[in-house]
């Protein structure tokens, strides 16, 4: 026997052995991974310089407001453009051309006005009119009314028809909308065929027909502001009322945990009891029925699901695996109900320690905090860096050409041979880019920017859990509970983890960072070969992802043990991985029970709340309960705030359940190590709790007195 048990050590490694100066969380502890902090620093530093870069030669602007054909902004202070804000297309038909989505840039001329048209109006009856000077705003900047209305239109000095528009983002779209079932542009059906002019406007409908889904949409996100802004006060309401009751929940367990716990598996034994009943009931009850004896075999695959429920075989198959499962839960119910018994009592354990150090549920806003500042800096990074490219104009025109889609320069192309070769052409700006070396380095550095998010990403999250780890692990070593608890425990933890283990946190964060990128490029590929008909190549992707999805959850459950050993122990991250690791083997069924109970406490402690608060916003927002003698204001959609507080329930829940959950992780590896390095004499006592004790059976000796 003792030879099993010292092969089954040599195989999870050794055990801790008895240190009579362990009293909890070393404080004397030295600084670990010190070249993986130079990496990190190091890191920062070149990605605060990309970032130094990126906010020299970009300029967000590009993204953000619309720019014509010269590649000028529209509206901008100190430009030209500065008092013309809208974006007006010549002809916007041409948007629908396949080539916008390979240039992203319609081929037709663009200018910036004052305001967006708003009458019909054709150039050829303009001409020689009044209206002329309102149509000749809309003409090319510096246009002179020198040439013939052949040449004009030729040239595209100006646009040969005018539509009433609206701007949408500072663009001039065709005020198309619906009346009585028929499509109109303004206030004039389109139904109508005149002598050319009604023709063109059809033309202009159909080819912006899509506008007036973004007009909708508009509409859309205009009514949803309204709503928060009448509404916001009562959405932050909801939200405090689902952090009492995360909180109310967290101290409930306390006492409520052993109930649900077993409520849960009894409810579970009952619902499979009445599925094998009413599986018996169906099978008595086709029997001798026509048909009802075929079996699957001989029936094969129906496309149609509930020909199957017209077979016995079908019934006779479902209450054979029900019973199955019936019989394998109550097994592990008689097998394992001492481990369960544990479980359950570490989980009201927790919710005791979450109550003496009841700062650790602040913790998650100093996480969130953070994280907000990693993702500003990575999405500004990115933006700056994706606009850092100079304006680069192409040769666009209609039909077949020799130069289309060559670069030009708008200052010489009237008087150059391209604009011979293609009468109808016109040189415009098309998008920004470049080809110095910064500009072929772009594509290197948004990688690196990316992966520099990932790892300051999980860098602050493993901050967190070491951090909070240190704290309960300092109440669990406390021998008297809570009078040997240190003072501010969760600053000193979070001031450990800073100074000593900054080096340990970063190269688990950047093992985890490495798979993520790695997923990244996956995913991109994966897309890139969508279009492909290589199904090897297509199964060797799902593979690939796959694997990594499932190295990446690997290396979330060791990264997070380990920081618990680290918290503690004070050792590096590689001797806290394996140490935890080798703890959790031994002790396998343990962790796989303590996983299942305390996911499913958590799943049940969302839904109650995301629930109890979801239903009291639906009732509360669609006037069917009045609270006092307010009511819910009047709303365009009620579901926007509902499901605005749904939202921030389960995101405010999660936080606090986050919080909990490293609680229990830490209380249970503190267990596990106190049930190996102790052994309940006067001079090696155990630190677990009076329930832990008597459900193992194990006492702490009074020492002898002499």
């Amino acid at each position: 026997m003792g030879g099993e048990r010292q092969h089954y050590y040599g195989k999870h490694g050794t055990p801790q052995k008895y240190d009579p100066t362990f009293k909890g969380p070393i404080y004397n502890r030295g600084c670990t991974d010190v070249i993986c902090c130079v990496f990190l620093l190091l890191a920062i530093v070149g990605y605060v310089a990309v970032g130094i870069i990126a906010w020299t030669h970009g300029d967000p602007r590009k993204v953000i407001y619309p720019t014509d054909s010269r590649g000028e902004f529209c509206g901008q202070k100190g430009t030209k453009n500065e008092n013309k804000p809208f974006l007006f297309y010549f002809n916007i038909v041409k948007c629908a051309s396949p080539l916008v989505l390979l240039e992203f840039q319609c081929p037709t001329p663009q200018i910036c006005v004052e305001k967006c048209p708003d009458r019909y109006l054709t150039y050829l009856n303009a001409h020689r009119s009044q209206d002329f000077e309102y149509y000749k705003q809309f003409c090319v900047p510096g246009f002179q009314n020198n040439k013939g209305v052949a040449e004009v239109l030729r040239d595209g000095d100006c646009p040969a028809v005018l539509t009433p528009s609206k701007p949408l983002a500072q663009r001039c779209f065709p005020d198309i909308h619906s009346h009585k079932g028929v499509l109109m542009v303004g206030n004039e059906t389109t139904y109508e065929d005149g002598h050319g002019f009604r023709k063109n406007i059809t033309e202009l409908v159909e080819g912006a027909k899509k506008a007036n889904g973004v007009l909708e949409a508009r509409q859309l996100a205009m009514r949803i502001f309204e709503d928060y802004t009448v509404s916001w006060y009562w959405i932050i309401i909801g939200l405090v009322i689902a952090m009492v009751l995360s909180l109310l929940f967290i101290v409930l367990l306390r006492f409520l945990a052993g109930i649900m716990v077993w409520v849960m598996i009894v409810m579970v034994i009952l619902v499979l009891g009445y599925g094998i009943f009413h599986c018996y009931m169906e099978y008595a009850r086709l029997r001798g029925e026509a048909g009802s004896d075929i079996s699957l075999v001989d029936l094969g695959f129906q496309t149609d699901l509930r020909v199957y429920l017209h077979l016995r075989q079908t019934w006779m198959a479902f209450m054979i695996i029900l019973s199955i499962l019936e019989v394998i839960i109550i097994l592990l119910l008689i097998f394992l109900r001492k481990r369960i018994l544990i479980a359950i009592a570490l989980i009201k354990e927790a919710s005791r320690a979450v109550g003496y150090v009841m700062c650790s549920l602040l913790y998650p806003l100093v996480t969130f905090f953070l994280l907000c500042l990693c993702i500003a800096y990575w999405a500004s990074t990115a933006i700056f860096l994706s606009t850092s490219n100079e304006a680069v104009y192409k040769i666009f025109n209609d039909t077949a050409c020799s130069v289309a889609g060559k670069t030009c320069n708008p200052e010489t192309f009237l008087s150059s041979n391209e604009s011979r070769l293609c009468p109808g052409a016109h040189c415009q700006f098309a998008f920004y880019g470049g080809e110095s070396t910064y500009h072929r380095a772009l594509l290197g550095l948004q990688i690196f920017n990316a992966f520099m998010f990932f790892w300051l990403a999980n860098f602050v999250l493993a901050l967190g859990q070491v951090t909070l780890a240190g704290a309960f692990a300092s109440y669990y070593w406390a021998l008297n509970k809570p009078d040997d608890l240190p003072a501010f425990p969760l600053f000193s933890a979070f001031g450990r983890a800073l100074r000593y283990h900054t080096g340990s946190l970063a190269f688990g964060s950047l093992i985890l960072a490495i798979v993520q990128i790695i997923r990244v490029i996956l995913e991109y590929l994966d897309q890139r070969l969508k279009a492909a008909e290589n199904k090897f190549a297509k199964f060797l992707m799902t593979c690939l992802k796959c694997c990594f999805w499932c190295l990446e959850k690997f290396i979330r459950f060791l990264n997070r043990n380990a920081y618990i050993m680290i918290a503690i122990y004070g050792t590096n991250f590689c001797t806290s991985a394996r140490n935890a690791f080798f703890l959790l083997m031994r002790n396998i069924i343990r962790v796989a029970v303590l996983d299942k109970v305390t996911d499913f406490l958590f799943l049940l402690g969302k839904l109650l709340i995301v629930g109890s608060v979801g239903i009291l916003a639906f009732f509360f927002f669609t006037h069917r309960i009045r609270i006092v003698q307010d009511t819910a204001p009047p709303l365009n959609y009620y579901w926007v705030p509902i499901l605005t507080v749904i939202v921030g329930s389960y995101l405010i829940a999660h936080g606090f359940f986050s919080v909990y959950g490293m609680c229990v992780d830490t209380l249970f590896l503190c267990f596990l190590e106190d049930l190996e390095r102790n052994d309940g004499t006067a001079e090696r006592p155990y630190f677990m709790s009076l329930t832990l004790k008597k459900l193992l059976n194990k006492t702490n000796k009074k020492p002898v007195e002499s």
